[in-house]
């Protein structure tokens, strides 16, 4: 590998649209230090999740594939990560989050030689008893920017100084309940609103959006957007720490989302399993060691992360996001199952430089339904993209599920997913 390259690093936040990011165009500047990297990186403004949801678009994320190959019909993991094939190449693989979906439970500490995903669970009833504890004292069911970076950082600082590294924090800020801490409750609006009233409000607005006021949801998007400074300036202290310790220009730095949150826009808050801009329309930052500067506007798709880490070591995968070379036929596709009465229904969309279309299949009577279309040819080429999906859907076998911790599904009924 060339010496220049020597590490991969990979920063996702949780719930982050790309409209609300002052690189993007927002009226608030909510991203100071996203904007610096984007402006000494490769920008891809129209970067789109593979789903609309952390089950789905994480694994996507990580491995390089659609959901419908990346996780088994239990939403564990079926496909090796970018880490197990780092781990192969002789990198140290070091992974940190906070968020219950994607963590060993469900398969997804495979390939990382240290994974943190927050979560103290076991048989052992005082490590439960333990867990409710360190939740109850931060009063928040997620770890915060801080502390990701902190338990990064002192494992970054336990290798050997010569040892290659892929390292992925996630951070879970920008996911409600919306939650700013300190004086970031006050950075959009005169007056703060309780923990328990924000907490209230969010679920309220998840299960009935139709309750919520035009002031109450100013007051979620003022609330969100404090996270997303927060979260923001939590980054730039992590990039400063790479800095001094002379790792950011060895380094291939990637930052995006694993879908974003909608606000009453299509008629639903947070972000159930639709695939419009509002919750798969994420950022998307490559800065390659050195920097560069280059805005793409094709859509673009952040399964390609993977593909670009894998070029970089091995110069074997397409397309590489360092060198984007989309013509204006690209095509992105995007795809989220149904949940609850609607779990028989898959949801798929297309995206180009010239409009978008939407389709649902019923997976028990094998039909396609369309919403809006652009064109006709996209219709076309997403109904072909379907029919590839289930026939890759039909070589696959179902495993068993688990029962899962209890106390992975007490902080999942915490974050809203319950």
């Amino acid at each position: 590998m060339d010496a220049n390259w020597d590490h991969v690093i990979l920063l996702s936040g949780d719930a982050l649209r790309a409209d609300h990011l002052s690189c993007h165009g927002y009226h608030r500047e909510t991203t100071p230090i996203l904007d610096e990297l984007a402006a000494e990186g490769i920008h891809f403004t129209n970067a789109y999740s593979p789903s609309s949801h952390t089950r789905e678009a994480v694994p996507a994320l990580l491995t390089g594939e659609y959901p419908d190959v990346a996780i088994d019909s239990d939403y564990r993991l079926a496909t090796d990560t970018v880490a197990s094939t780092l781990s192969e190449e002789g990198y140290a693989t070091g992974g940190f989050h906070s968020n219950p979906f994607v963590s060993r439970a469900y398969g997804f500490d495979q390939g990382f030689d240290t994974f943190d995903d927050d979560l103290h669970f076991g048989k052992h009833k005082l490590i439960a008893l333990a867990q409710r504890a360190l939740d109850k004292l931060r009063n928040r069911h997620y770890a915060r920017a801080d502390e990701i970076n902190e338990r990064s950082l002192s494992w970054i600082d336990s290798l050997d100084s010569d040892q290659s590294f892929f390292l992925w924090n996630h951070y879970m800020d920008t996911h409600g309940p919306y939650e700013p801490p300190g004086e970031y409750a006050t950075l959009y609006r005169e007056s703060g609103i309780s923990e328990r009233d924000a907490q209230s409000l969010y679920q309220r607005a998840i299960k009935d959006p139709d309750s919520i006021t035009d002031e109450e949801r100013q007051l979620l998007i003022d609330l969100y957007d404090a996270e997303i400074r927060y979260n923001d300036e939590k980054i730039g202290e992590f990039l400063d720490k790479l800095r001094e310790r002379e790792l950011l220009e060895n380094s291939l730095l990637v930052f995006t989302a694993d879908h974003g949150d909608a606000f009453g826009e299509h008629g639903y808050y947070e972000h159930p399993r639709y695939l419009h801009d509002e919750i798969t329309h994420v950022p998307l930052l490559v800065r390659p060691p050195g920097g560069t500067s280059d805005v793409i506007e094709t859509p673009v798709s952040t399964l390609d992360i993977v593909a670009t880490i894998q070029d970089l070591v091995n110069g074997e995968s397409e397309p590489s996001l360092l060198t984007p070379s989309y013509g204006d036929d690209h095509r992105v596709f995007s795809q989220a199952s149904g949940e609850n009465e609607h779990s028989h229904i898959r949801r798929y969309a297309i995206r180009s430089a010239d409009g978008l279309c939407f389709c649902e299949r019923d997976q028990e009577t094998d039909s396609i339904t369309f919403g809006d279309c652009t064109t006709r040819s996209l219709r076309d080429e997403l109904e072909a993209h379907v029919e590839e999906r289930v026939r890759v859907e039909n070589g696959e076998s179902e495993s068993e599920s688990d029962e899962v911790d209890e106390e992975i599904e007490r902080r999942l009924s915490a974050l809203g997913y319950k």
